[in-house]
């Protein structure tokens, strides 16, 4: 007889991965490092900072910044943050990274409006890269609904899109290594939506499959997908209780 998993189930499995692989994401090994002097945690919170850096510079902007004093106010802040080790007295209990971020971003634009000009770009410490399909961050900021919403959720939306993004990047990368870059890019559009009419039928005739093929291909990139993005939401909270929170914030986020 065929074992049928509960939505419980599977949910508890789940958590009891994210439980046994925290120890090794993003947040957690910055905050036990401490000092974050330790390589690991180097790259770790530079992998955490690229993630923030269009989603604070979004904020600067909804500041009334204009778009390049946004960029050398954003630059400038992470230069500070990483010169400066504001995370030397930070302790497990500070929760969500992305709180964190923002209250000391707001912070350094209170310190900078006295100043005649933000610092420009290219300082002595280490440039946080954007991600490749960020560079044009104006294009992206254009591109963003109207929302009469508060500055915070606004940057927490600009984080769960980045979240998205990431993933998707990940996912379409491990598609290519595999040698199914031309699969991907056909199924990526039912990732968010279920497939109308024929299409699955349509659609696997160029790769000799048939619909029911199709739909197992679309299930399995979808499993990894919610994997990938929740490996990322885990990274920026400090405990496992936090994280199917955030995902559920997440999805308020995109939803609402």
């Amino acid at each position: 007889m065929k074992r049928v998993m509960s939505s419980n189930s599977t949910e508890e499995e789940s958590a009891v991965r994210t439980a046994a692989q925290f120890a090794t994401t993003h947040w957690s090994v910055v905050l036990a490092a401490g000092q974050v002097d330790t390589p690991q945690a180097g790259q770790a919170l530079e992998s955490l900072c690229q993630t923030y850096w269009y989603p604070l510079y979004a904020f600067a902007r909804r500041q009334g910044h204009a778009p390049e004093d946004a960029q050398d106010l954003t630059q400038a802040f992470f230069e500070r943050f990483l010169e400066k080790n504001y995370l030397k007295d930070v302790a497990r209990e500070r929760g969500r990274f992305r709180s964190f971020l923002l209250a000391a971003l707001r912070h350094f634009l209170s310190d900078q409006r006295d100043r005649t000009r933000a610092a420009k770009r290219g300082g002595h410490a280490s440039f946080v890269p954007l991600l490749d399909d960020e560079v044009d961050l104006e294009a992206r900021y254009r591109g963003e609904p109207t929302r009469a919403e508060a500055a915070e959720r606004s940057f927490d939306r600009a984080w769960a899109q980045t979240v998205m993004r990431s993933a998707l990047r990940q996912l379409g990368q491990e598609s290519a290594t595999a040698g199914k870059a031309a699969e991907f890019a056909a199924l990526k559009p039912f990732l968010s939506r279920p497939p109308e009419g024929a299409e699955y039928e349509q659609l696997g005739k160029p790769f000799g499959l048939n619909a029911h093929a199709i739909a197992t291909a679309v299930s399995r990139l979808r499993a990894r997908y919610r994997e990938l993005v929740r490996q990322r939401v885990a990274d920026t909270v400090a405990t496992p209780g936090e994280v199917e929170e955030e995902m559920r914030y997440l999805i308020d986020l995109l939803t609402g």
